[in-house]
């Protein structure tokens, strides 16, 4: 994000900005829509696949759980891949994913898709923010950032409300099934204007020089202690927390603490880790990242 903001006015895409926080918005306003708008139709959803509505609250875990494992990732995700490439990626395989959510036959399809368009969804909202920041200049990136916050904030209230509408009016399929006009003329849009700035070509180009080298095991860690913690939160309840008698909930939580202790440990010994916890060494960003979490 420092590079963004620092980076030479040259370095901007030359696209209207007005037009690219139009085009760029949609898809992060489509990917937070999607983890509330699901809700009031579970017990639809389960019905019509012969599943329990308790099994059917996988629907939201999967998504939830895949989306929070692909979002520390995004960095490492867009220096080897570039941003343009991995944000079309991203909007293409969450419109295809949805597609198939919509067309599922079994829990167990629409689980599986959920994951997809979770791991997908994941990188829009950062790739969003840095397009934004480098589209426009710096006396206005404060604004470009209120649009972005507005639409965060704002899709998950619709969802709900939306997800209930679709879902009396026509079918639950629909829930999923409406991101896909909505993401074909995302990624047609974002294909037709988006570029990656210099710095963002350059840096790539002189990573893609090095040797490559990828961090399979804080990888591994951070899916374990992601998927551990998720799965507490969405099931804890109904799992009756840490009074669990089959022991599901304490052993979630330990393998959280142990895995989250090694990812932090391995990642700052790593000299390409998959997440930098580097940056955290900043106070003000540090303290941000605690209000907000």
């Amino acid at each position: 994000m420092t590079e963004a903001v620092l980076s030479p006015p040259g370095s901007r895409a030359g696209a209207n900005p007005w037009l690219v926080a139009s085009i760029v918005i949609v898809p992060t306003f489509m990917e937070v829509l999607d983890t509330t708008i699901a809700v009031v139709a579970l017990r639809y959803i389960a019905g019509g696949l012969s599943a329990t509505v308790d099994d059917g609250e996988w629907v939201l875990t999967s998504y939830l759980a895949a989306n929070a494992i692909i979002l520390p990732i995004t960095g490492w995700l867009i220096a080897h891949l570039g941003r343009r490439n991995y944000f079309l990626l991203s909007i293409a395989v969450f419109t295809l994913s949805s597609a198939m959510c919509g067309m599922s036959t079994s829990l167990g399809q629409l689980i599986l898709f959920r994951v997809v368009q979770g791991l997908a969804g994941g990188g829009l909202q950062p790739c969003s923010q840095g397009i934004l920041l480098d589209a426009f200049p710096v006396e206005k990136q404060g604004v470009a950032m209120t649009l972005f916050g507005l639409a965060a904030l704002l899709a998950p209230v619709v969802g709900p409300t939306l997800g209930g509408w679709i879902t009396d009016s026509y079918s639950w399929r629909w829930v999923f099934l409406i991101n896909v006009p909505v993401g074909l003329l995302a990624l047609a849009a974002c294909y037709a204007k988006l570029r990656d700035p210099d710095y963002l070509i350059s840096d790539r180009i002189a990573l893609l020089k090095q040797p490559f080298r990828f961090d399979s095991i804080g990888l591994s860690l951070l899916v374990i202690t992601i998927v551990c913690w998720e799965v507490v939160l969405s099931k804890g309840q109904e799992w009756d927390w840490l009074g669990d008698p089959f022991w599901r909930v304490q052993t979630l939580v330990i393998l959280f603490v142990v895995g989250l202790i090694g990812l932090v440990w391995w990642e700052l010994r790593h000299p390409s880790p998959v997440v930098n916890f580097r940056p955290l060494r900043e106070r003000n960003f540090a303290a941000c990242c605690v209000i907000i979490w």
